[in-house]
Order: C-alpha cells, then structure tokens, then sequence
C-alpha cells in the first residue's frame, strides 16, 4: 500500500505540478516574450516531452489507485469523488493529444502560424480546466476525509 500511494503522490505531482507551471508560469512569459513562430515552436517542444510523462503518470495513478481503492473495499465518497474527477482528466488529456495537439503538430511542420495558435489557443482552455480539475482533486485527497 505505501508503494502504491508514493506511485499516486508522484503520479499526481508531476501531471498537476507541471500543468500549473506551464499555465502560470511559463505560459505568460511566452506569450510577452516570443513572436508566433517562435512561441508555437517552444510549446510544442515542451508539450512534445511533458505529454511523454503526462502518460507515465496517468499509468501510475490509474495503476495505483485502482490497487489502493480494491484494498479499501467500498471507499469513501472522497475517495469516489477523486476517481470521477481522475478519469474525467484523463479523458481531457486524451482528448488534447489527440485532436489540438495533433494539429498543432501539423502546423508547426508546416509553419502555419495561424493554425497552430488555434491549436495552442484549444490546448491552453483545456488544460486550465484540467489544472482545476487536479487541484480540486488533490484538495479532496487532502480535505476529504474531514469533510465528507
């Protein structure tokens, strides 16, 4: 059981850690301080090496917490609630790889700029709800026992 939670704890860590200092970190310098071309080539290079371990954490959490949930039986409704949320951000996820991130693949391969800023534009509305989603996910790991 410690193993699986140190899996979940990492697994969550760098999935939410990284989306957070892409979107409040780097995210603004980008947009202040490089043109288009250069601004879509950058994201798509850190996007083309943090979706790597954005799948290896989805592999771990999913992994883990399903082991931690059959140890427990019937979890708790805290411990549901962060599963529905986990899923639904793991189908966010897949659906940014696969659609805008694809295009935006293809538009940085073609140097269209326009294309690709709507890809990036896509990208950036869903991983915002997706960095809530973990945040609210890992408040309801860390205040739910209290609270439900």
């Amino acid at each position: 059981m410690a193993i699986a939670k140190f899996l979940h704890i990492l697994g969550f860590t760098i999935w939410v850690g990284g989306m957070f200092f892409a979107y409040m970190t780097l995210r603004p310098v980008a947009a202040v301080s490089l043109a288009p071309p250069q601004r879509l080539t950058l994201w798509h290079g850190v996007f083309s090496k943090f979706f790597t371990w954005v799948w290896l954490a989805i592999l771990a959490i999913l992994a883990s917490g399903l082991f931690m949930m059959a140890k427990l039986g019937k979890p708790p409704m805290y411990i549901s609630g962060m599963f529905v949320l986990g899923i639904l951000m793991m189908l966010i996820f897949a659906h940014v790889f696969f659609a805008p991130f694809k295009r935006l693949t293809r538009a940085v391969a073609a140097e269209d700029w326009s294309a690709g800023g709507a890809a990036l534009g896509q990208i950036r509305q869903l991983v915002g709800i997706n960095l809530v989603l973990g945040l609210l996910t890992i408040t309801l790991g860390a205040l739910g026992p209290m609270l439900l």
